[in-house]
């Protein structure tokens, strides 16, 4: 934890195999080998570690851990949410485009007796057993003063979280973050700290994405990251 009175900088995982409604792609990029294995997929996040290490004998394996902690959307066709098709020359049949390789669930383009049909439905076709959030579809930075102790922290964060977790995430660096009511300055007169709902998210509490605009007006963005105010209430809060 960084000491207080100091901005830390935190673009991580904020507890690795915490499941979480919403992830930021540098989280899942974090899960890149085969015993920890995520990838995602048209905006859903799918855990398939223990698949990959329950197959790690097979070569099927092998384009999963390659693009481990990646998209791979482009695999599969979200129309039909089934691996891209395409129309194969040489056997004459419309087959799964696969240019890095066949992967586990991924049927063979020929009849053979080696190849195991024991699972119900593909794994990307299983969200109850193998997705385990969202991708975020757009990402912030967030910074967070605690006001008892002035330390700050600037966290990645998700825009569709609610400050609830948002936060949860900060429970990392303060684990009595629950025994604080969260304020921003008010945008209006600029002097007044109103309290925040933490039941909606940042733009639903008037703390608007502007990243965009400072861009196109060639304004740094790290340099009007919003702020928010942790004010201590009690010590009530079990660590």
């Amino acid at each position: 934890m960084p000491s207080e009175g100091k901005e830390a900088y935190v673009y991580e995982d904020l507890g690795i195999g915490k499941k979480r409604r919403y992830y930021t792609p540098n989280e899942v990029a974090k899960h890149n080998c085969l015993e920890n294995c995520w990838v995602s997929i048209f905006h859903k996040v799918y855990n398939i570690s223990q698949l990959v290490v329950e197959n790690r004998d097979s070569d099927l394996i092998n384009p999963l851990v390659e693009f481990a902690g990646q998209d791979i959307s482009d695999w599969f066709d979200e129309s039909t949410g089934d691996v891209v098709r395409g129309y194969d020359n040489e056997l004459g049949l419309v087959l799964p485009r696969v240019p890095h390789g066949r992967f586990l669930h991924v049927a063979p383009p020929v009849p053979v007796s080696n190849w195991a049909t024991d699972f119900k439905v593909p794994w990307w076709r299983d969200d109850d057993t193998y997705c385990i959030g969202r991708l975020s579809r757009k990402t912030r930075k967030l910074r967070i003063v605690n006001m008892l102790t002035h330390q700050e922290t600037t966290l990645e964060v998700c825009s569709e979280e609610t400050l609830d977790e948002i936060q949860d995430r900060y429970t990392d660096w303060n684990s009595h973050s629950a025994s604080y009511t969260w304020k921003t300055l008010d945008a209006e007169d600029g002097e007044t700290f109103r309290p925040l709902d933490m039941t909606l998210n940042l733009a639903e509490n008037g703390i608007p994405d502007q990243v965009d605009k400072l861009r196109r007006l060639s304004i740094d963005p790290d340099e009007f990251t919003p702020t928010v105010h942790a004010y201590f209430d009690d010590d009530l809060t079990v660590s």
